[in-house]
């Protein structure tokens, strides 16, 4: 895994914080701080393996819009290169679970 893809996914993140509040009204304050303090990668692999739902990922599906979540996001190429078959089953759950049909690796 390659620095470069790891600092494209840190930005990524970054971008994810700004379309929920730019696009859904929601400031994920705690999110962006844990992406800014850890790193993306890292946040994202807290945030996946954390029980049950993140207030991210609970306000993205109350907006109608998982698209845009951090699970939906590492399911995606190629970010998906960066996580292991268990995180990506996580994410792939945790969005079944809401209803969210993926479209992933």
């Amino acid at each position: 895994m390659t620095q470069d893809l790891k600092e494209k996914f840190h930005e990524r993140m970054r971008q994810i914080y700004d379309q929920a509040k730019d696009e859904c009204g929601y400031t994920a304050t705690r999110f962006i701080g844990m992406v800014n303090a850890e790193g993306g990668l890292e946040t994202a692999r807290k945030l996946l393996i954390a029980s049950g739902y993140s207030e991210g990922l609970t306000r993205l599906w109350e907006a109608k819009r998982l698209d845009i979540s951090m699970e939906a996001t590492i399911l995606q190429q190629p970010w998906c290169q960066l996580f292991n078959e268990s995180e990506l089953a996580i994410a792939r759950r945790k969005l079944a679970d809401l209803g969210y049909e993926t479209k992933s690796a």
